[in-house]
C-alpha cells in the first residue's frame, strides 16, 4: 500500500468514528501532528485508530490504564493536542 493510499485510509477511519469526541480527537492529531511522528509512533497510533470507539474511549479519557508503552505513550501524545 503506498504512503498516500495509507494515510488516505487512515484519515477516514480517523474521520468517520462512531463517537464525535473520537473524530475530533483522532482527526485533530491526524492533522496537527502526525506527519512529526515516527514509524514506530505512526504504527501506534494507527494501533489505536483500528479499535473500536468504546474500548479506545477510556484509555484516551484516561479513566483505563494501557499496559503497553508505545501506546501509552501515543496516548499521552493525544492528550496533549486535545487539551491544547
Amino acid at each position: 500500500m503506498s504512503d498516500d493510499v495509507a494515510y488516505n485510509r487512515l484519515r477516514w477511519i480517523c474521520n468517520q468514528r462512531s463517537m464525535r469526541e473520537m473524530d475530533v480527537v483522532l482527526g485533530g492529531f491526524l492533522e496537527r501532528r502526525f506527519h512529526e511522528l515516527t514509524p514506530d509512533q505512526a504504527a501506534a497510533f494507527t494501533r489505536l485508530a483500528d479499535m473500536e470507539d468504546i474500548d479506545l474511549w477510556p484509555l484516551v479519557s484516561g479513566r483505563k490504564p494501557c499496559d503497553d508503552p508505545a501506546l501509552a505513550e501515543m496516548l499521552a501524545m493525544l492528550r496533549e493536542v486535545r487539551i491544547a
